[in-house]
């Protein structure tokens, strides 16, 4: 147990490090697929056909293809040698985020009643000035408690991208694993850390959920 605490005080300024990088990532990564999520939301509930089935391809392909796949594909494939590896693993997480906040923002959107739509139009606001200044402001604290958990679900994904050697803290691990075997305390030290970290996130979330009902109260 002593030589256990022990590696893991050797090594947690490097795990540390990791994290950062992590935090930076998933951050940056749901930051974008937020906007992309809002962008997308509105073309698929647009009465254009045309706009509508051009969201609905993207959400339906993004959500079938599983990260590793997609991680590989756009680093490998597309973008390799065009961005730094840190840029590439944000735009990934990004478009992956993205397909499922569209779908959160659009339960959310869609849970409002759409006389507020109506009366707005009928007020002389465009479609996207009701979405904007109407609709939406409506729909945010149905949709946070949700975003908040996808939000979470991303932090998570970012292991998936040391797979396109992102050095976060799965590869910050591997890298110290290849140096001294010692696989075990190395990967239960990142699946501590982790853990803290989301047990923090989800009371956060748990903490902002429970402030909105008692507003709405």
């Amino acid at each position: 147990m002593i030589e256990y605490l022990n590696l893991f005080w050797k090594y947690l300024p490097m795990l540390l490090n990791g994290l950062k990088l992590t935090l930076l990532i998933a951050l940056l990564g749901i930051s974008i697929a937020i906007i992309l999520g809002i962008f997308l939301c509105v073309l698929s509930i647009s009465k254009n056909k045309i706009l509508e089935k051009i969201a609905s391809t993207y959400i339906t392909i993004v959500r079938g293809i599983p990260l590793m796949i997609l991680a590989l594909f756009l680093y490998f494939g597309v973008i390799k040698n065009s961005m730094s590896t840190n840029s590439a693993a944000i735009i990934i997480l990004a478009i992956n985020a993205s397909a499922y906040m569209a779908e959160i923002f659009r339960a959310g959107v869609q849970a409002i009643d759409i006389g507020q739509t109506e009366a707005a139009r009928s007020l002389g606001l465009s479609y996207f000035q009701t979405m904007r200044k109407v609709i939406f402001p409506q729909a945010v604290k149905i949709m946070i408690p949700s975003l908040m958990n996808q939000s979470i679900s991303s932090l998570k994904d970012t292991a998936i991208l040391s797979a396109i050697t992102v050095n976060e803290l799965t590869l910050t691990s591997k890298v110290i694993i290849a140096r001294n075997y010692r696989a075990f305390e190395l990967y239960s030290y990142a699946a501590i850390i982790y853990l803290i970290v989301i047990i923090f996130l989800t009371y956060l979330s748990k903490r902002v959920e429970s402030k909105l009902n008692y507003t709405q109260r």
